[in-house]
């Protein structure tokens, strides 16, 4: 992100939650610029940032614990307000004197709130009784001296607390999640009732400082831009585009595993006789990836496969077409977190970001979205002035159709899962129900059952269908598709979608499950 036009800024300290980035996202949504730092930046480092505001944020450890990250007493002493989230509540408790040990109760998911500071600045206008979303074993048992208690769930006594003179505020729960009802409100009263910040940050400021700051960087280099076809390859394609211009070649790997048609759909939109005046070359790499796939079945290996294949194909492609130092890529933060972060835990590696091989034959590795959700580059998007069937377009995993095959990858497979996600998203097209959906799909299960087709025994596959609603990609929570819709996919796949004979949907959120189903 871009601070140099940014006059005020919130500091977010990062002790390894998986929501940590989340924080940021919803400061950012009310035009205030924001940093995440890990939380061993030092006091001088914070001062020459000059924050408005610090937030700490959760973490897997115990405060009292061996190990247990922490940051200096003095951060609390500064005169800059504080709001310390799940772990960064129990690090400010434990710091100032306060009591935290093991819950005789653990919190998970969605928990009841009861808010008894009415007249608090963090919590001014949050009905008495809400909803928030709860994720702890440890809780704070006593309060730091000074320290009012403001909130409090039936096994939690302390859910949030504050010293407002000191402009230092806590809660156990995890406002930055959207299953807290009113957890944007309660962020919002920190930045602009206790940090006193305006609000001047958006994101038009963001796309013109990356197109100065990339024009900067590569200067008359040229560079090789892995582009998908999807949101996120787009966006940086363009902005790489308006930034360098000609100097740009966007390499669009075909691998086999696109959804249907999809590969001719992205050459009309890049190349010759496409809208944007870039270099665009196209590669036929499907017989490569499913040579390199055959066998495999463990997610993790495939992923890495197939991150290690586009690398190889990219830098064949830039040894062609002469010197390139750079490689762009559209990797955004859901990439990164589930790639593991820091301390983060490492929910699985995608192919642009920890499926990348150790070495890689270019000079740098460009992201310029690197730290924005999905629905802010839509939204840079549209500053850009991409057109809104590109930018609202369904969100595709870089290792595509690997990844919604379960198990090893064949071309059989792939023309199974093909045919039965084109019929599910034309369905859903047709019942106009595709702007509430985060992201929707078909994916094929390794699992074969017993069925019955014109009095005949089968033994097919099951596809499963999934839909979700989500705006950031960290959370979502299983989209209640209309039943006749489900119905008529599935009549339509197992009638047209040869070697089916069973569809199944999926209800579950996320968490537990990713989005993808490996």
């Amino acid at each position: 992100m871009n601070r140099s036009d940014a006059p005020e800024m919130i500091l977010v300290l990062d002790f390894g939650g998986q929501y940590n980035q989340l924080i940021a996202r919803r400061v950012r949504e009310n035009h205030v610029y924001c940093e995440v730092h890990p939380h061993t930046l030092s006091l001088a480092q914070i001062r020459e940032l000059a924050p408005r505001g610090i937030i700490l944020t959760g973490g897997p450890n115990s405060v009292y614990g061996a190990g247990a990250v922490t940051a200096p007493r003095e951060l609390f002493s500064m005169g800059i307000p504080v709001l310390g989230i799940c772990y960064g509540a129990q690090l400010m408790a434990h710091l100032l004197g306060g009591t935290v040990e093991t819950a005789p109760t653990s919190e998970y998911g969605r928990t009841e709130v009861d808010i008894v500071g009415t007249d608090s600045p963090l919590l001014r206008g949050i009905p008495a009784k809400n909803v928030c979303w709860m994720s702890h074993t440890d809780y704070i048992s006593a309060p730091p001296a000074g320290f009012s208690v403001t909130a409090r769930t039936s096994v939690c006594p302390i859910a949030a607390m504050e010293h407002a003179s000191r402009r230092l505020y806590a809660v156990q729960f995890h406002p930055e999640v959207m299953h807290t009802e009113h957890g944007t409100e309660i962020l919002r009263n920190f930045v602009y009732n206790v940090c006193g910040c305006t609000g001047t940050w958006h994101m038009g400021s963001f796309v013109r400082k990356t197109i100065e700051e990339l024009r900067e960087r590569i200067g008359g280099g040229r560079a090789l831009c892995a582009l998908s076809g999807g949101v996120d390859s787009s966006v940086a394609a363009v902005l790489l585009s308006k930034a360098i211009g000609r100097n740009l070649t966007c390499v669009f790997v075909d691998h086999g595993l696109l959804r249907k048609d999809e590969g001719d759909e992205v050459e009309a939109v890049f190349g010759s006789s496409g809208t944007y005046d870039v270099n665009f070359i196209r590669i036929n790499a499907r017989e490569r990836f499913y040579k390199k796939l055959r066998g495999i079945t463990e997610p993790e290996e495939k992923r890495k496969i197939i991150g290690a294949e586009f690398i190889r194909v990219f830098e064949e492609a830039a040894h062609e077409i002469g010197a390139v130092d750079f490689l762009v890529q559209g990797t955004i933060y859901p990439d990164v977190i589930e790639s593991g972060l820091g301390k983060s835990a490492v929910i699985k590696s995608h192919h642009n970001v920890g499926g990348l091989p150790d070495h890689v034959d270019f000079k740098e590795i460009v992201e310029p979205l690197r730290l924005l959700f999905k629905d802010e580059v839509r939204a840079a998007g549209r500053e850009l002035g991409i057109p809104d069937d590109l930018v609202d377009r369904q969100p595709f995993p870089g290792p595509g159709l690997g990844i919604r095959i379960v198990g090893e990858v064949t071309a059989e497979k792939v023309r199974i899962v093909q045919d039965a996600d084109a019929i599910y998203r034309e369905e859903i097209a047709n019942a106009g129900i595709q702007r509430g959906l985060g992201q929707y799909f078909a994916a094929l299960t390794n699992m074969r059952s017993v069925g019955v087709m014109g009095d005949g025994r089968t033994y097919d596959y099951a596809v499963v269908l999934r839909a979700v609603a989500t705006s950031d990609f960290m959370t979502a929570e299983a989209a209640q598709i209309p039943w006749d819709v489900l119905s008529k996919v599935t009549t339509r796949i197992v009638n047209e979608v040869r070697g089916v004979n069973r569809v199944l949907y999926d209800c579950t959120g996320k968490p537990p499950a990713t989005i993808e189903l490996e």
